[in-house]
């Protein structure tokens, strides 16, 4: 099978564990089989290569997820990588051409597409071969998963089919409308939206050619800006006459809010955090070397990263985003395909930042013209090269990078590192790379 995972969105909801570079996906929060934690975007990808270990999966995302993407799947996984935002009938056209001129997949073949952040079980992924089998179909230009709802949901879209079997030719949509629209739905055999569709590739290619003309992957590249910002569900499904919906009746979770997420946690904390006796319903997750103590709260999720603290009553954690909005800070945390940093200290003429570096990986050789930067080794053994000269360093190690020099530093085991930036003006665009001389 050919599956795509569309990678996206903000981070805005589950503030302060995410971020605009560190989205719902990239969170570690579920308990894997050897008891260490995994993101949503890594349970999914094991998932569908325990059901199909033959199934090629390609990731659909934008550059600044690129890094966070290859730390937790590795640099063999397969990205199709959008050039800027737009939405997703942009990105799964670019998706479609990508998979087509640079992978050489057969525009007969099917491509099934999947949000990248379900919480479901491994049957939801056995079903992909019943879409892929309907798409193949020469009646049917488009597949939907259609989810049966447990309750009249307001957040959600609609899928109405015309009748009550399995596979059933769709009728309308309808986009999340109010609760009790939507329990007269359901009674009429409605199902939820949940993204997942399947088609052969040759008809998105010729969907595409509908809205600009081009003439393979890299023409489009180029052209993505005059390709319209609009949902692939506007732009494409809900006006395709040849289109059917498959049902499913299995667990199915969108974890789009801190109180649907703490519902799949294994555990009431993650990190260091302390509850008494009068707690009820209380979740935390913490990545702080500081401690979290509770007393006496009730149906409350407590959350705290470098970005920020969080404290919820737990339905009240689906209004965040309007908060979230107003916060104008930088991004203390992310993961990149190296390591990841973390920023520990903001001064007026300094940045602390510490730094993990994986083993095998290196920084890019690069200079500061503005900026002076000191790093102490506390962890693990590399080598650094400053204008051209190496040194093989190990925990106390401080080196001293001024302004103008170039340097790298490679990781021959895990690495940390604690940077210190110093100047009037620093800035992350302060910085021009270059080849390694030696």
């Amino acid at each position: 099978m050919n599956i795509v995972l569309l990678s996206g969105g903000s981070g805005k909801r589950l503030w302060p564990l995410s971020n605009n570079i560190r989205s719902k996906q990239f969170i570690k929060i579920f308990k894997n089989a050897d008891g260490e934690y995994e993101s949503m975007l890594q349970r999914v990808y094991n998932q569908i290569k325990r059901v199909d270990s033959s199934s090629s999966v390609t990731i659909a995302t934008s550059k600044n997820q690129v890094s966070a993407i290859r730390n937790q799947l590795g640099d063999n996984v397969t990205i199709s990588v959008e050039p800027s935002r737009r939405d997703t009938f942009p990105a799964i056209a670019l998706l479609t051409a990508y998979l087509h001129d640079v992978l050489g997949i057969s525009e007969d073949d099917v491509v099934i597409v999947s949000p990248v952040d379900p919480c479901v079980e491994d049957e939801y992924f056995a079903v992909f071969k019943k879409l892929e089998l309907l798409a193949k179909e020469a009646d049917n230009n488009l597949v939907l998963m259609g989810i049966e709802p447990t309750y009249p949901s307001e957040k959600y879209g609609y899928i109405i089919p015309e009748n009550k079997e399995q596979v059933s030719k769709v009728s309308m949509f309808k986009e999340k409308p109010s609760a009790d629209a939507a329990a007269k739905y359901i009674a009429g055999g409605a199902l939820w939206n949940g993204g997942v569709f399947a088609y052969k590739l040759k008809y998105v290619l010729n969907k595409i050619k509908e809205f600009v003309s081009y003439t393979d992957y890299y023409d489009l590249y180029d052209k993505y800006e005059l390709l319209p910002k609009i949902s692939f569900d506007y732009a494409v499904v809900e006006k395709e006459p040849k289109l059917k919906v498959l049902r499913f009746n299995g667990s199915w979770k969108d974890l789009g809010t801190w109180n649907t997420l703490t519902e799949t946690m294994d555990s009431n904390i993650i990190g260091e955090a302390y509850l008494n006796d009068k707690c009820v319903n209380v979740h935390v997750v913490n990545e702080l070397d500081l401690p979290v103590l509770c007393m006496g709260l009730n149906n409350v999720v407590v959350a705290a990263s470098p970005d920020g603290i969080l404290v919820s009553e737990k339905e009240q954690s689906s209004y965040i985003k309007q908060f979230v909005d107003k916060f104008d800070t930088p991004v203390m945390y992310a993961e990149k395909s190296w390591g990841e940093f973390k920023i520990i200290d903001v001064a007026k003429e300094s940045l602390t930042i510490k730094i993990t570096l994986n083993k095998g990986h290196k920084m890019n050789y690069h200079m500061h013209t503005k900026r002076d930067e000191v790093w102490t080794i506390i962890q693990g053994i590399g080598r650094t090269v400053v204008d051209g000269i190496e040194q093989h360093v190990k925990p106390g190690d401080v080196i001293v990078i001024e302004a103008g020099c170039k340097h790298t530093i490679f990781a021959e085991t895990d690495l940390k590192i604690i940077e210190v930036q110093l100047g009037k003006e620093i800035s992350v665009h302060d910085k021009e790379k270059f080849e390694l001389e030696c």
